[in-house]
């Protein structure tokens, strides 16, 4: 039989075949078509390819495409995915899809799905996954193997081994599949066991720290266990690669303005944009109105010397700039775990001379842009042009400084109140400090133009 010329990807037709299609494809191929489209496709899958495509963890519209099949169909697909999966489509479905479909599973299963719902959507407890390869302490390595082949086809991954103390439950030891193929099957299993405690986690961990302990570790799992060190689960690494990816979505989408937006963009529905964008704006629209209430402040002085408002927009921009600078750097490298709450004295001893520095280069190319624009005769600033280049320049030195001290700090106050540093947006930060640095500009010019221009 011929097989169809497959067409662009930016075309769906559900009726060419694709049985050789990767399951990572179909599964994008879902998210970009219409609904109506997509249940089509999922209908006139085979259960076990169905599976693998719904086993994707991007896929979107889960319990949407689940819910409009046929029930036994659907039951079968739930059935074949990873308990996890299973957990992932249920967190994110509506409450009539949930409903509708918790019944499809079994009750053990049923009842795993909801331990997993039940822990917080950031937590280890929320990636982790029952199916995990367990043997006791007292097995040997061919019991082990034998155990792997029987039970590989229900796991998420073979290549961590848990052993387990028979007696208590606890977690002994940790072995990877690569040395029991080399050992001698009658050898005991804890004779190929580092002796090492084993590298755990807990279930209300967050997901950035689970993240952190895999890649500092090297491990493809890290079992999480309760007080008892009993086993709960494990997560995996793909799953915390996941659950990075979503993290970072959600950070770099409140650095800028936006409040946490799950889905796709073209999944994200009108209300939902809305309430995701006008929360930030109205906040930040507020807080702008402190800049005005500052201009007013110095009415008298814009009065008497005009010249100075056209480069407002000069100084608020650049110690805007140096703010939103600093706290993207502090964001990450809190992020990555390189910078603890307690080294906030050593960023802001960095971070000062680094803004002083910084306003020095922009006051001086200020400085020299008055000068050239005044000699050159293409604005006249008047005969204190001297002084108001001075203001400009020391302006600068002291916002651009403000700016980076008050981006840095930002982040771990926020942390140390218990906020994610990552909602210190540069929208936010720059409102700051606009405001700051009128004040600091207003003032500077007081200083200098004292008994010329003021």
């Amino acid at each position: 039989m011929l097989q169809k010329k497959l067409p662009s990807q930016d075309v769906f037709d559900p009726t060419l075949t694709r049985l050789d299609e990767r399951p990572a494809d179909t599964a994008e191929r879902l998210n970009r078509a219409l609904e109506p489209e997509a249940v089509i496709e999922v209908a006139g899958l085979p259960v076990g390819r169905a599976v693998d495509v719904f086993d994707q963890p991007f896929l979107t519209r889960g319990a949407r495409l689940l819910r409009a099949i046929p029930a036994e169909q659907a039951r079968a697909i739930l059935d074949g995915m990873a308990v996890d999966r299973q957990a992932d489509v249920f967190r994110q479905a509506e409450k009539a899809d949930r409903d509708a479909l918790f019944p499809l599973l079994d009750d053990d299963v049923a009842r795993i799905v909801r331990t997993l719902l039940a822990y917080p959507r950031d937590s280890a407890g929320s990636l982790m996954t029952t199916e995990f390869v367990s043997v006791q302490a007292t097995a040997t390595v061919a019991e082990v193997l034998d155990h792997i082949r029987a039970v590989h086809h229900t796991r998420e991954t073979i290549y961590p081994i848990y052993v387990i103390n028979p007696s208590s439950g606890r977690l002994e030891q940790t072995v990877s599949l690569r040395r029991l193929i080399t050992a001698s099957p009658g050898d005991p299993i804890l004779t190929h066991c580092s002796g090492r405690a084993p590298i755990t986690t807990t279930a209300s961990a967050d997901r950035e720290d689970v993240a952190r302990l895999i890649a500092h570790y090297d491990l493809l799992a890290v079992p999480v266990v309760d007080d008892a060190r009993c086993v709960l689960g494990i997560v995996t690494v793909d799953d915390v690669l996941d659950a990075v990816v979503a993290e970072s979505t959600e950070d770099v989408q409140r650095f800028g303005g936006v409040a946490g937006a799950e889905g796709p963009y073209l999944e994200i529905g009108f209300g939902r944009m809305l309430s995701k964008r006008a929360g930030w704006l109205c906040a930040l629209f507020l807080s702008e109105m402190l800049t005005a209430s500052a201009m007013q402040h110095f009415e008298t002085e814009l009065e008497k010397a005009v010249v100075l408002t056209l480069f407002i927009p000069l100084i608020m921009s650049s110690g805007g700039n140096s703010g939103s600078q600093a706290t993207s750097l502090l964001i990450r490298a809190l992020a990555l775990g390189q910078l603890r709450l307690r080294d906030w004295w050593r960023v802001a001893i960095r971070e000062l001379p680094v803004g002083m520095t910084l306003g020095a280069i922009l006051g001086a190319i200020g400085v020299l842009r008055i000068a050239v624009w005044q000699q050159l005769g293409i604005y006249d600033y008047g005969v204190h042009w001297p002084l108001i280049a001075l203001t400009v320049g020391a302006g600068l030195i002291g916002i651009v400084t403000f700016g980076s001290m008050a981006g840095s700090m930002l982040p771990f106050i926020l942390k140390r109140l218990g906020f994610d540093p990552a909602s210190a947006s540069a929208p936010f930060v720059a409102t700051l400090v606009d405001v700051t640095g009128l004040v600091i500009y207003f003032r500077v010019a007081l200083v200098i133009l004292h008994g010329t221009l003021l």
